[in-house]
C-alpha cells in the first residue's frame, strides 16, 4: 500500500503521523466513500478536493452537515464500534489516506496527544449540532442563510467570497429549504447590491440585512 506524502500535505503534526499507517486512494467526483448506517470504521484524511458530509431520506431528500478539505478528516464517529452516522461523498475529485479503524484504535492508544485532538473535534461537532437545531427551531430561512454566507466567507483582496463554489441546492440542503425558496432569496440579494455570483462564487458587497 502505497505510503502518503503527506509532509507536503498535511499541516497538523499529528495527522501527518497517523497518516503514515494508512494508504492513499483517490476518488473521482460524486463518489460516495461512506453510506449512512455502513458497519466500516477506517478514518479518511483529505489530501486534496473537496466532501459533503450529509443524511438523506428514503425519499431522496438531504441535509448537509458540513464540507470538508485538504487537512482535514472523516470517520471518527464509527470509532465506538457503532455504525455510520452520516454519508460522505465527494464533490470533486478528491485524494485521501484511508487509515483501517484497527490502526486507528492503535494509535489512539500510542498517541494520547491524538485522543485529545479528537476530543476537540468532537466537540466542535456537538457545538455545530446545538446551533444547527436551534437555528432551524427558531430562524426563518433567510436568517439560515445570512448566517451560511458569513460562515463561509472569508477576505479576500478587501471584499467578502464564499470560496465555495455552492449552489442553489446544496445552499438548499445545507439551511433545510427549498432550491425555489433560495432562488427568491438570492434574486432580491442581487437586485438590492447585497451579493454578486462571480465565476459561480458568492461575493458579499455589503453588511446582509438582519430580516428581509
Amino acid at each position: 500500500m502505497k505510503t502518503a506524502p503527506t509532509q507536503t500535505v498535511l499541516q497538523d503534526e499529528i495527522l501527518q503521523t497517523m497518516a503514515s499507517h494508512g494508504g492513499v486512494r483517490s476518488f473521482a467526483a460524486n463518489s460516495v466513500l461512506i453510506n449512512e448506517d455502513d458497519e466500516s470504521d477506517a478514518i479518511f484524511i483529505l489530501l486534496s478536493g473537496r466532501v459533503k458530509v450529509f443524511g438523506a431520506s428514503s425519499q431522496g431528500r438531504e441535509v448537509i452537515y458540513n464540507t470538508l478539505g485538504p487537512g482535514e478528516y472523516f470517520g471518527e464517529m464509527s470509532l465506538d464500534g457503532g455504525p455510520r452516522s452520516a454519508s460522505v461523498m465527494t464533490l470533486e475529485p478528491c485524494t485521501c489516506v484511508v487509515v483501517p479503524g484497527p490502526r486507528v484504535r492503535d494509535f489512539l492508544a500510542s498517541h494520547p496527544d491524538f485522543a485529545l485532538h479528537l476530543v476537540h473535534k468532537l466537540i466542535g461537532l456537538v457545538r455545530r449540532a446545538t446551533d444547527s437545531v436551534k437555528s432551524l427551531a427558531l430562524d426563518d430561512v433567510y436568517s439560515r442563510v445570512v448566517r451560511l454566507l458569513n460562515e463561509k466567507a472569508q477576505d479576500e483582496g478587501g471584499r467578502r467570497v464564499v470560496a465555495d463554489r455552492l449552489t442553489q441546492r446544496e445552499i438548499a440542503d445545507h439551511v433545510g429549504s427549498s432550491r425555489e425558496m433560495i432562488s427568491r432569496i438570492f434574486t432580491q440579494l442581487v437586485q438590492g447590491g447585497y451579493v454578486a455570483i462571480e465565476d459561480k462564487r458568492i461575493v458579499i458587497l455589503k453588511k446582509l440585512p438582519s430580516g428581509w
